[in-house]
């Protein structure tokens, strides 16, 4: 049997309904921006591998700097020791975050840094002996799979049969230069007639919403009223963060910064699972007590392991380094010709546009899992793109390394299906 039969047996994929897409890709290989089949099929990783691989697969700077770290130290708890490879990243770290961020820890994937965010919100106002039950958040939102981070979703084909189980959520829209004032009043209504403790947003860009963009001075107000009502804002940049919005992190781009900012995906750049939830030293002070209680009770086997730290260091020499800064302003600007000759299709309905992520808006009504999203699919890899469509919007999130004639044949395979459809 091949690969595709053998994974029939035994394997359960993510937000996958078997019965509707028994079948798999089976990917032997990964080399900078090119994913390889059993078959001997090449296909242009366009999205990064779910936003992740920014600095191509199997990047000879990162793997060789994980090889040496593993025939020395592969894995120690966390919990009463540290290592050099977690405390040379906080260091790295500290010096391209927000300048109001000074305290890192640790986990191991998206949800779990949201998880940990809303925890920290909900227990600074508790350790400071205020309880406060209820967290904001845009509408439309994705934060992750585990309680928290699905509580604080908006995306209801995700969460469905656990919404009786979440906690007390009040939503807002995303500010679109229009609606701040409406906005900035149904925060005054919710805060008047609820006890809020935070507000957890994605920056300027709502992934699993399609790559959604809203207005960074609208998200500014939002920041500053959140600031002076003394609720703790929390940044979800597992997706916008490392430089995907042209800056190493969206909240850059506000002058109001988080509180809390939760961390993963690009962090290792796809080669091992980490995740982080930083945050002010406000916030890390109403935990820092005599009472053994008011300490953050949350841990993982794997945090801070010192191969993915390891990674992530390798990753920030990376993003700070020339090469990848002029990359992500080539493939902007590539991005922006190709929105300026694409806008104007009739089957397109919007385009928008930030850093290296682009996506455009089919003229089309489409379910979000429906035939036609997999007959899209199905006509980007048989084109040799992996591109993964969200219902009627197709984006595009690259890696850095991504070559020029590389993004071209990625937009041709996007005009070509226009045609299809």
């Amino acid at each position: 049997m091949n690969l595709k039969e053998r994974d029939k047996k035994h394997l359960w994929h993510p937000l996958t309904q078997h019965k509707l897409h028994p079948e798999t890709i089976a990917i032997t290989k990964a080399k900078g921006c090119i994913l390889t089949d059993e078959d001997g099929n090449a296909y242009i990783d366009a999205i990064a591998s779910w936003y992740t691989c920014m600095y191509g697969h199997c990047n000879a700077y990162i793997t060789s700097r994980v090889s040496a770290q593993m025939q020395q130290l592969d894995q120690v708890v966390f919990s009463g020791f540290t290592h050099e490879p977690a405390i040379k990243l906080s260091e790295a770290l500290i010096k391209i975050l927000p300048e109001n961020q000074n305290k890192i820890f640790f986990s191991d994937n998206g949800s779990t840094a949201v998880e940990i965010g809303i925890k920290m919100a909900l227990q600074y106002h508790f350790n400071k002996g205020e309880k406060r039950n209820t967290l904001i958040a845009f509408e439309d939102g994705f934060h992750g799979d585990t309680f928290g981070a699905m509580s604080v979703s908006g995306l209801s084909i995700y969460n469905g049969p656990f919404e009786d189980f979440f906690l007390n959520v009040k939503r807002i829209p995303v500010p679109n230069g229009k609606n701040h004032d409406a906005i900035l009043k149904m925060l005054r209504d919710i805060v008047s007639n609820n006890k809020v403790a935070g507000f957890v947003y994605e920056p300027l860009v709502q992934g699993a919403a399609a790559m959604k963009m809203h207005n960074a001075e609208g998200l500014n107000e939002i920041l500053e009223f959140c600031k002076n009502q003394n609720i703790i804002t929390v940044a979800d940049e597992v997706m916008t963060g490392f430089g995907k919005t042209g800056k190493h992190f969206a909240s850059l781009y506000m002058e109001t910064k988080p509180d809390i900012m939760c961390l993963s995906k690009a962090l290792t750049g796809g080669l091992l699972p980490m995740a982080l939830t930083t945050c002010t030293q406000n916030i890390y002070e109403a935990f820092y007590s005599d009472d053994m209680s008011k300490g953050l009770f949350h841990g993982h086997t794997y945090s801070a392991n010192p191969l993915a730290c390891t990674a992530a260091l390798a990753c920030v020499e990376l993003l700070q380094s020339d090469d990848i800064q002029k990359q992500i302003q080539a493939i902007n600007a590539s991005h922006q010709a190709f929105e300026s000759r694409i806008k104007t299709h009739p089957k397109v309905k919007s385009t928008r546009q930030l850093g290296v992520i682009f996506a455009l808006d089919l003229n089309i009504e489409m379910e979000r899992y429906g035939n036609l999203r997999d007959k899209l699919f199905k006509f980007f890899m048989d084109n040799g793109v992996f591109l993964r469509p969200l219902g009627s919007t197709i984006y595009i999130q690259a890696p850095y390394v991504i070559t020029k004639k590389q993004l071209e044949k990625v937009y041709q395979v996007i005009e070509d299906a226009l045609e299809m459809i």
